[in-house]
């Protein structure tokens, strides 16, 4: 079939060759040197044309050879992907040339910035500047600072709204005042947190024969504002002696410890001392 000739015949494998050479052939005309070396170019053009020529001739050859053991369908086809290749071949040309005139225009390019850069000075870095090199802002002169000086003033010299500024913040003071004076007065309505302590006294006797009772009548005697007697008891301390304890509730701002201790030991018949067993805030 027609798929097997073509296997058979060599001018397929070749078929590089000549594309090859119809590329270098274009490839001349665009970028060739001109002058002298214009009739060797004429001279490769036609050998590449020529060699063009036998191919397709060729080819031609081999397909009416075939057209004989091949069937119409098969001839059509091959004509067909001829075509095809043909078509594809030109497109590839097209290509090239165009980026071989892209490839012109970047080198173009190219050189003129190398050129455009090689004349240009290279900056100094900022490491080599000298301190003598800094330049120093010039300052305003004591004229133009006393003429924005009086400027100033005279723009704080024109208030449109101060009156008015004045009478809001009065009004204001004169509502603060009112409102603190309402927090004082409630606060000094509102009963305080009052500080309160728990002390168990031991209270002692001179000797065994201490009537314990009349001294027990005599502590509770002591009475202060803020004072409140509680529980007490008889604990004995030895050889048949015993000491009152007993449990009073102070207030810490009206009695202290001291003050109650002096007012028990006033009662000499019976107190012999007085001492603190425990103390607790309340």
């Amino acid at each position: 079939m027609a798929v097997e000739f073509l296997v058979n015949e060599k001018i397929w494998f070749d078929k590089y060759k000549y594309d090859e050479a119809e590329r270098k052939f274009y490839e001349q005309q665009v970028n060739g040197p001109a002058g002298s070396s214009s009739h060797q170019q004429e001279n490769g053009a036609s050998t590449i044309l020529r060699d063009i020529a036998r191919a397709r001739e060729n080819i031609q050859k081999s397909l009416a050879g075939s057209t004989s053991s091949s069937g119409p369908a098969d001839q059509n086809e091959l004509l067909s992907r001829i075509s095809h290749l043909e078509v594809e071949n030109q497109n590839l040309h097209s290509v090239v040339a165009d980026l071989q005139k892209a490839i012109f225009k970047l080198e173009s390019r190219l050189n003129a910035l190398e050129k455009s850069t090689s004349h240009q000075p290279s900056p100094v870095p900022p490491t080599q500047v000298s301190l003598s090199q800094k330049v120093e802002l010039p300052s305003a002169s004591p004229a133009k600072k006393a003429a924005a000086a009086e400027e100033d003033d005279d723009d704080d010299d024109i208030n449109l709204f101060g009156s008015d500024d004045e009478e809001e913040d009065q009004e204001a003071a004169k509502v603060r005042e009112e409102r603190l004076r309402q927090y004082a007065e409630k606060k000094a309505k509102k009963p305080g947190l009052i500080a309160k302590s728990s002390i168990l006294l031991d209270v002692k006797p001179w000797d065994d024969e201490t009537d314990m009772a009349k001294m027990e009548e005599c502590v509770r005697s002591v009475q202060m504002d803020g004072l409140v007697w509680g529980a007490s008891k008889l604990v004995p301390v030895g050889y048949g002696i015993k000491k009152l304890q007993i449990q009073c509730v102070v207030e810490d701002d009206k009695v202290g410890t001291d003050i109650l201790e002096e007012e028990i030991t006033k009662f000499e018949d019976y107190v012999q001392s007085v001492d603190i067993a425990a103390f607790n805030k309340i």
